[in-house]
């Protein structure tokens, strides 16, 4: 199956289908910031344009030194990449042994990259019945297998649930007594950053952070994405990478939004009330069940009726796309998930939802 149908944000094909330009369609599938990006990176954008003469910087040190204030870490913990998906397929050639556990619904590029390496990839399914709680016994048992790498995503996609910090300790505590290495995904954290296990992996020879700078700071053509982890294994990932995989507007683009502490706060305020304000309107739809999110997009299950697909579709006569949730590995084929968009935009979604359901 092509890449473009799993995903969301596939909004270019949509509008060549449907014969409108990109603009006049309203992306629910994506989650990025509704705000879009901060006016500073706007103005980097433009002021580094001459910059394309030359080749990138490939130490990447004014985005390592950027990050390392925004986090309060050493710039020697930061590995720079091209989306934070650049470092979940080069990861499986760095990692020793061959067996893998993803905790599931989850991104399916972990696999993809998994098995491109030929790993054996396990899933370790979490119940939309239990709100995607992880029971940490049954883990421990499963880890027990000899697991070599352990997948979470925190906060979770598509659930948009957040564990809290001593979830993921208790994880990290299963992953060292098992001598399992643990990719910890952040790629939302930015919506809830005191939550982020950053400090507790940094200095671990057997853990890993990746985080994303397409969703919060709403630049997901750019592509750019990041790791945290002890400055060795981040130097053996930098070597990885091809000498000029970032490129340098998305390298000016980074350091620009993580200094835009207006923009980023106002983001964060926006986010919180209009995700609550969207979750009490859908909440309304008897045959809607919500599931609870601390991030820019909600998880939604259709109790009767018609499926995700049909939803989906029936939206896409009125320029609205969603992400269809059948093909995330423990969901069935009435979970969808839409994003936190501006305000006028989730009034359209909502009239149209109102029109489809009663």
């Amino acid at each position: 199956m092509p890449h473009s149908y799993d995903h969301g944000g596939n909004v270019f094909t949509v509008a060549r289908t449907l014969g409108v330009a990109p603009a006049q369609v309203f992306d629910f599938s994506a989650s990025i910031n509704p705000l879009g990006m901060s006016s500073m990176v706007h103005k980097a954008l433009i002021c580094s344009l001459d910059s394309l003469a030359h080749y990138p910087d490939t130490s990447h040190k004014e985005l390592k030194q950027a990050l390392a204030k925004y986090h309060g870490l050493s710039p020697t913990h930061f590995t720079i990449a091209n989306g934070s998906t650049e470092l979940i397929y080069n990861l499986p050639a760095m990692l020793p042994g061959k067996k893998a556990l993803i905790i599931s619904p989850s991104f399916s590029e972990y696999i993809r990259a998994l098995n491109q390496h030929h790993w054996d990839a396990q899933h370790f399914i979490l119940t939309p019945e239990s709100n995607f709680s992880i029971d940490t016994d049954a883990l421990e048992a499963a880890l027990a297998d000899g697991v070599d790498v352990l997948y979470i995503c925190n906060p979770s996609n598509p659930s948009g649930t957040l564990y809290p910090q001593r979830t993921i300790e208790k994880i990290y505590s299963l992953c060292l007594s098992a001598g399992t290495f643990l990719v910890l995904d952040e790629a939302f954290m930015d919506f809830c950053e005191e939550a982020s296990a950053k400090r507790m992996i940094v200095h671990s020879d057997n853990a890993i952070v990746l985080r994303s700078m397409t969703k919060f700071f709403g630049i997901p053509g750019l592509r750019l994405g990041y790791s945290i982890s002890n400055a060795t294994l981040a130097e053996r990932l930098d070597a990885m990478g091809g000498p000029w995989s970032v490129n340098s507007l998305a390298l000016a683009a980074g350091a620009a939004a993580l200094q835009d502490v207006k923009h980023n706060q106002d983001t964060l305020d926006f986010v919180r009330q209009e995700r609550r304000r969207l979750f009490e309107s859908l909440a309304q739809f008897s045959r809607l069940k919500l599931y609870p999110s601390s991030v820019n997009y909600l998880l939604v299950e259709i109790k009767e009726g018609m499926t995700s697909r049909e939803l989906k579709e029936r939206l896409l006569l009125h320029r609205i796309i969603i992400r269809d949730c059948s093909s995330f590995m423990g969901l069935s084929e009435r979970f969808f998930r839409i994003a936190v968009r501006s305000s006028d935009e989730n009034n359209r979604l909502l009239e149209c939802l109102g029109r489809i359901l009663q």
